[in-house]
């Protein structure tokens, strides 16, 4: 059985461990858990990271137990935030654990035969709690220097928002998963984010108090950029696991845009690539010859096939090429339609579009302002329609130029597009 905790730090994919007993745990197969409280319908990249923790558990022959928080997700964990969570009603939390089970089955192997996730919801055992029998049974292993202590907690008492009750309760309530988990399921490790550090060590100490079972802690790095930025984020929001929330066009896209200085850290943490490969790569980069956003191609590739699937990478490649004046990638309704909330769009009548030439069209849609910039941006080699490269002063828009009668693509420049919608 290959090393799993071995592979996870050759990866950067490991902060700390609560021991290093846990090397000699996992020589053998065990079940390791990780939680995912459904605040949103769709994990972010950010999340990817315990996803791929759990991945690679699976591939070392270990049972991977998803929990998904229907019940801590009614709280909220005050880990990292600034401010308590708006709380979610009944019908909300169902359609996000729909919504979050989708990412996990995307990237974990529910078919597998030997390892197959145990995926759980902590709502099933914690709805029967009354609050009397929680403070008997759990409230009382927990003493209020520790919990005061923890970071998470102490950063926020010492902020103008303050800390609720709640909130505050939140790790009893992590704890006791730890605890079931452990009784009812043979479950001894739980892995998570960096800040998840005060909430695992808290499980394994009521662990430690109910029974004497010795449990254990994975932690990962936040995702992070080199200049300390969380990376499951971006200026127009997250950057959503979810084909609902972002295209695998635009998810494609956010990661061939990454730094240079972050591309080889994210090959190792979010993909399945062999380590000598990505160190082949990495040694490329420093290379005279290397061509610029080569790595940052096959990163994209890579992590969109492993959260969307082969025929929506394929897509999000076809979309690329689209978009890209000069290229010579086919061009159809679908593949346009893909990247039409990327660029501008404007709709005309038939009769504005045929006939038409290309010069006036163009000053038409407020691409340029004269028809004089744009003869001379032609005359440059600067002008596209459908990324064909047009030189024709006298050109006409025909038929013949719109894709299925109803779609074509103007370029002035290699960044200024607009989608033409024909009615």
């Amino acid at each position: 059985m290959s090393k799993v905790i071995d592979i996870l730090q050759e990866r950067g994919l490991i902060e700390a461990l609560t021991s290093e007993e846990i090397r000699i745990l996992t020589e053998k197969p065990t079940k390791v858990y990780c939680g995912f409280d459904p605040t949103s319908d769709s994990l972010h990249l950010g999340n990817m990271v315990a996803i791929m923790g759990l991945a690679w558990f699976q591939r070392c022959g270990h049972t991977p137990v998803p929990l998904i928080g229907g019940a801590t997700g009614m709280i909220g964990d005050p880990s990292g935030k600034a401010k308590e969570r708006q709380f979610l009603d009944e019908k909300t939390l169902e359609i996000n654990v729909v919504g979050i089970q989708k990412n996990l089955e995307a990237i974990l192997d529910f078919d597998s035969l030997n390892a197959k996730p145990l995926l759980l919801n902590n709502f099933d055992w914690l709805k029967n709690f009354s609050m009397i029998r929680f403070l008997r049974d759990v409230g009382k292993f927990f003493r209020l220097g520790p919990m005061l202590g923890k970071e998470s907690v102490r950063q926020r008492m010492e902020s103008e928002e303050g800390l609720s009750y709640t909130e505050f309760s939140y790790q009893l309530l992590q704890a006791y998963d730890f605890l079931y988990l452990l009784e009812n399921h043979g479950v001894f490790i739980q892995i998570g984010g960096s800040d998840q550090w005060g909430n695992i060590t808290a499980g394994i100490d009521l662990i430690r108090k109910v029974n004497g079972a010795q449990s254990y802690g994975v932690t990962f790095p936040l995702l992070t950029t080199s200049d300390g930025k969380k990376f499951g984020k971006s200026e127009e929001g997250a950057i959503w696991l979810s084909p609902d929330k972002l295209s695998p066009f635009k998810f494609y896209q956010h990661l061939i845009r990454v730094a240079d200085s972050d591309v080889i850290r994210l090959m190792r943490m979010l993909t399945f690539m062999d380590m000598d490969v990505i160190s082949e790569i990495e040694h490329q980069m420093l290379q005279p010859g290397y061509i610029p956003n080569t790595a940052q191609k096959r990163l994209a590739e890579e992590v969109t096939l492993i959260v969307h699937g082969a025929e929506a990478l394929e897509g999000a490649k076809r979309a690329t090429a689209a978009a890209k004046p000069g290229s010579e990638a086919s061009l159809d309704v679908v593949t346009l339609e893909s990247i039409a909330t990327e660029i501008p769009s404007l709709s005309f009548n038939m009769t504005e579009v045929l006939g038409v030439k290309l010069l006036d069209f163009v000053v038409k849609t407020n691409l340029l302002p004269s028809k004089g910039q744009a003869r001379k941006l032609m005359m440059n080699g600067g002008m596209y329609l459908n990324n064909k490269q047009i030189s024709d002063e006298n050109r006409i828009l025909i038929r013949s130029d719109l894709i299925e009668g109803r779609l074509f693509l103007l370029a002035v420049g290699k960044k200024n597009k607009i989608l033409i919608r024909i009615f």
